[in-house]
């Protein structure tokens, strides 16, 4: 059977009371004409949002035929949505990459895996030789697999001994990472997804769970469409499927989250609705806080939030008068000026009202990619690997002991470079080589124009590993055809802590090469070793990876040593920290309500949240939490770039049901393309019509950077705002190449086009979603 997920998103209901198990429903794509009875299945997990969904993998005759949703699956219980359904697809594209690519001349030609690798390694060496280790820098995925990037962290870090390594996720979930080690010492969500099927109140902050987690709101659908529905706010300035379902609909300015945070807090404090028990016994700065937020009465942030005060109230009456609250937040958060110091006021709002650690109550900083979660557990990113604190030197040396490295070969003395910064030494000539694997930074991040020539430069030698020619690969200097999810094995972890094991299905096609060979043959290139002499990287299989991440990760906050390759084959996923004492996984955290905040444990000393200056240990013993969370605060601040005369629209841009960040593999799906294949610019009705607008009209959006040109959408979004989809590269069309001349072409159709080279001062996530722009009806 094979079902429809375009029209219908979120499939029929299966309605429940809270506290009963979530109904299984068993979701299935087919080639037309291929039986369930005729293939073989292989397990897996989908890798197109950070749910997670378990999913099989149907095979018939070498080829990868369909999906299915696992019904035993914790994560999904058999759905799917419409990514899931159709996005494997992408793996039998005819524009796969399936053999290297290194330029000669100018343009790029075939060669052989000896003579890129080659290229690759004398290229490194040279690197190290003129500039040492700060010439080199690695930008990678929130989509490969945990071995992939372990091996990855242990290269560069243990190897190469640079800091410059970074993950796209740095653009997605970097704050969701750094909001909770401020909170509670460590990374690492405390709930479980279970917690939507119990919780009576639901707070969305920023996002629109409807079309980035697909599966997750159908789950949320079915408790609200069932007895005894939770009751439900919700941030944001567009008028969302999730929106129109809210009890409150706060459609605030974008920029403005910190103030509505801090507004509905001092609500909390005045209206006597804070667990002052828990406060006093498991927390610590609550009298800064309340000094803080008192400023944030509700005619104050209504003048700033563009909201209703009475609405503030109402917001802050059904949070206060929860029973079992559950509180999310994603990239409306996450990429703005203050975004570290605005989630952590989400955090604070749980911890005001002891909704932690106890079934139905948790706070989820959520992810918005599939793997994100391994970047920072594997220290792919800003982290250190195992959730190690890299300003503490015991966590340094018990690394180095593990890899048997000098601790100072470990770049220690700052903080990991995050990929903005990555980019300014690029740009400034201190970089001269940058590998890219698994993503797209010609389209996704920030202030294209300012990228691309980056990326150009003759002094920068680029290599790309992907599946396909993308607008980033078409710049490199080498490119390395690299096999996809379902081509390899690997093992990868949702933002719950569900870790799922993904068998190979099929070979990847070609000369096309898991990304974990091709990291085991670069070290092996540059004869990387440890202090004895030995090779420094002792595995050859992935298994053999996962076994040596299962000993860095013993006694830290993810420990996976209980988990196994065995253990997750046939059933479900298993949540860390998994182990001896806890063989089947922990569903919730902080059950005692002790945190990760001692000083010698923890995974970061903090920050000052309006700065971003870090703290140092000396600040952190002083507070001494102990054990407690810690209730951070922080004033607003308006964005850096308000709507001024010449541009008096605020932009800003999200992701969309049918496509998956800059849409490499979506694009390919014709389902998924068929659906939404070009970009659009949505338009508050009233905003339209005073500049002359109707449906479907081209619009001319224009920031001091850039602009875009795309079909209008009419929307019952807040007026002053504009929103367009980011996913949109410069192709319009599944299957066209991009070029490096491209983007000058025709109608730009790149969000990033117009965004500004800013990001938050802790998390340094890049600010996607705050730019002044200016709209305009095109003329044929």
């Amino acid at each position: 059977m094979s079902i429809n997920r375009i029209e219908d998103v979120w499939g029929p209901r299966t309605p429940h009371l809270p506290g009963d198990p979530w109904p299984a429903r068993v979701d299935m794509y087919l080639d037309e004409g291929v039986r369930e009875s005729d293939v073989e299945w292989h397990q897996s997990a989908c890798v197109l949002c950070s749910n997670g969904c378990g999913i099989d993998i149907a095979v018939q005759g070498g080829r990868m035929v369909g999906v299915r949703g696992r019904e035993q699956d914790r994560v999904n219980h058999g759905r799917l949505g419409p990514k899931g359904l159709f996005g494997w697809q992408a793996n039998r594209s005819p524009d796969r990459l399936t053999t290297p690519l290194v330029r000669d001349g100018g343009e790029l030609r075939a060669a052989s895996w000896d003579e890129a690798m080659n290229l690759v390694v004398e290229r490194s060496r040279e690197v190290l030789r003129r500039h040492g280790p700060l010439g080199m820098g690695f930008f990678t995925s929130g989509q490969l697999f945990l071995e992939d990037y372990y091996t990855l962290g242990l290269i560069v870090r243990g190897g190469i001994g640079t800091p410059h390594l970074d993950a796209n996720t740095r653009l997605c979930t970097a704050t969701s990472d750094f909001a909770l080690k401020e909170s509670f010492g460590t990374d690492g969500d405390p709930g479980s997804l279970a917690d939507f099927d119990l919780c009576d109140t639901l707070f969305l902050v920023g996002h629109n769970m409807a079309e980035t987690h697909t599966v997750l709101w159908a789950r949320v659908l079915d408790r609200l469409e069932g007895p005894e529905p939770p009751r439900l706010v919700v941030v944001d300035p567009r008028r969302t499927a999730v929106a129109e379902r809210a009890e409150v609909h706060l459609a605030v300015r974008p920029g403005t989250n910190l103030a509505l945070l801090n507004g509905i807090q001092a609500a909390l404090i005045r209206n006597g609705m804070v667990d002052t028990d828990f406060v006093d016994q498991h927390t610590i700065g609550f009298d800064r806080l309340a000094e803080v937020v008192a400023a944030y009465d509700p005619d104050t942030v209504a003048g700033i939030c563009g909201v209703a005060a009475a609405d503030i109230e109402r917001a802050a009456r059904v949070i206060g008068e929860a029973q079992r609250l559950v509180s999310t937040c994603l990239q409306g958060v996450y990429q703005s000026h203050e975004a570290t110091a605005s989630a952590c006021q989400v955090n604070n709002i749980t911890l005001l009202r002891g909704m932690i650690g106890k079934p139905g109550c948790s706070v989820f900083q959520l992810n918005g990619q599939p793997t994100a979660q391994n970047t920072r557990e594997t220290g792919a990113d800003g982290d250190l690997v195992g959730m190690r604190n890299w300003q503490n030197p015991q966590h340094v040396a018990d690394l180095a002991r593990l890899w048997n490295v000098e601790p100072a070969q470990i770049p220690s003395w700052a903080p990991p470079t995050h990929i903005m910064q990555i980019m300014r030494y690029a740009e400034e000539g201190s970089i001269r080589f940058l590998w890219v694997s698994g993503t797209n930074p010609a389209v996704s991040l920030p202030e294209l124009h300012r990228i691309r020539s980056i990326l150009k430069q003759d002094r920068l030698f680029l290599v790309v590993s992907d599946a396909f020619l993308t607008e980033t690969a078409a710049l490199a200097d080498v490119v390395l055809p690299a096999a996809l999810w379902g081509e390899k094995v690997g093992t990868y972890t949702n933002h719950d802590r569900t870790v799922h094991l993904s068998e190979r299905a099929v070979q990847p096609p070609g000369e096309a090469k898991p990304d974990l060979e091709i990291f085991l043959s670069y070290a092996a290139g540059l004869g990387l070793q440890d202090k004895d002499g030995q090779p420094l990287v002792k595995w050859s299989t992935p298994e053999e990876c996962f076994e040596a991440f299962k000993e860095v990760t013993r006694g830290r906050p993810c420990d996976y040593s209980g988990l196994s390759y065995a253990k997750l084959r046939g059933g479900s996923g298993i949540q860390w920290p998994c182990t001896e004492s806890a063989p089947e996984g922990t569903e919730r955290l902080y059950t005692d309500h002790r945190f990760n905040t001692d000083t010698a444990y923890c995974e970061d000393y903090g920050h000052d949240l309006t700065t971003g200056a870090a703290f140092e240990r000396k600040d952190h013993a002083d507070l001494g939490a102990a054990g407690r969370a810690i209730l951070k605060a922080a004033h607003h601040h308006p964005p850096h770039e308000p709507p001024s005369e010449e541009r008096p629209f605020l932009f800003t841009s999200g992701r969309t049901t049918y496509h998956f960040h800059t849409r490499t593999k979506t694009g390919r799906a014709r389902q998924l393309q068929d659906a939404a294949p070009r970009p659009w610019v949505e338009l508050a009705a009233a905003d339209a019509e005073a500049l002359g607008i109707v449906e479907g009209d081209l619009v001319r959006v224009e920031s001091a950077r850039g602009h875009l040109e795309a079909p209008a959408r009419l929307t019952g979004s807040r007026e002053g705002v504009v929103f367009a989809p980011f996913h949109y590269g410069y192709r319009d069309r599944l299957g066209d190449t991009s070029s490096s001349d491209a983007p000058e072409q025709a109608h730009p159709t790149a969000a990033n086009e117009l965004t500004l080279t800013a990001w938050d001062p802790v998390s340094k996530q890049p600010q996607v979603k705050l730019a002044a722009v200016s709209v305009k009806k095109m003329t044929s």
